[in-house]
């Protein structure tokens, strides 16, 4: 599933594509048929993503919402435009490109009362601006993570408590700051969070950048420790994710795996020492 970098990317990618100008609106899948007609050739006005929830307006018709699950694909193009596929639940066409949406969870055009409440129940993300009153703040995801007695993976997992972070992000930033995963959120010090927010904030503004997910110190790249890249359709130098088996890169401990929150965690039981 993608990660919350991936969604602000998309809304910048509409954004830069779409907004201000008349937009052709499709669904040759059939599915957002009714929604497509009401948008066709109306003005995107605007894009937002909150955590893995994209948002893209249409003023006065309401906001198409789309979140990507599983299996959910965007593919850009230019044209000249091709056949869709019959798997295209929406197309977005101008003059310059177009976009196809395929497989997604959710592809549903909604109010902005409707918007609101999906914000509402979602945690603060790091990517969005500080203070933004729609997406919270990092003292309201501390407030729920430290009256918690969940583990601090799950709870980092939880959209509820953190928007955007996902199974990547997740064991990453508990290795970066030698938190073991099965630590309950009551015993997280405030500290510890503020360093593990800011250090979020940081990572995902570069996977924004980058379209992907880098997070080993200059010191841990292949380049300083004369190790080979990492190969993996996932991309970026990581420190654990996906790793198991396979030595730490700072202390050489065999990296584990174990099954958490329905998804696979990955830690170093020694630099992440309960």
């Amino acid at each position: 599933m993608p990660e919350g970098h991936t969604i602000h990317r998309l809304a910048a990618d509409h954004r830069e594509r779409f907004a201000a100008r008349p937009v052709r609106v499709s669904s040759p899948q059939g599915k957002f048929s009714d929604s497509a007609a009401l948008l066709d050739g109306q003005p995107m006005t605007g894009t937002e993503a909150h955590g893995k929830h994209l948002f893209l307006g249409f003023g006065a018709q309401g906001w198409i919402h789309v979140h990507l699950g599983l299996f959910g694909r965007v593919d850009f193009g230019t044209p000249p435009l091709r056949p869709p596929l019959d798997t295209v639940r929406l197309r977005l066409a101008n003059e310059g490109a177009y976009m196809d949406l395929r497989g997604p969870t959710t592809c549903a055009l909604i109010t902005d009362a409707e918007k609101t409440a999906i914000h509402d129940r979602l945690g603060p993300d790091p990517l969005r601006p500080p203070g933004d009153p729609l997406s919270g703040d990092p003292d309201t995801a501390f407030a729920r993570i430290s009256r918690s007695r969940t583990t601090i993976a799950a709870l980092l997992l939880d959209q509820k408590v953190i928007a955007g972070v996902g199974n990547v992000y997740r064991a990453e930033v508990l290795f970066r700051h030698g938190i073991d995963p099965y630590r309950t959120g009551r015993e997280l010090r405030r500290a510890e969070w503020d360093a593990i927010w800011a250090d979020l904030v940081a990572l995902m503004r570069e996977g924004v950048r980058h379209n992907r997910i880098d997070t080993v110190r200059p010191e841990h790249t292949p380049e300083a420790m004369g190790r080979p890249p990492r190969v993996d359709d996932h991309g970026g130098e990581v420190y654990v994710y996906r790793r198991a088996n396979l030595p730490c890169l700072i202390c050489t401990t065999p990296v584990r795996t174990a099954d958490l929150a329905a998804r696979n965690l990955f830690w170093c039981p020694t630099c992440q020492r309960a």
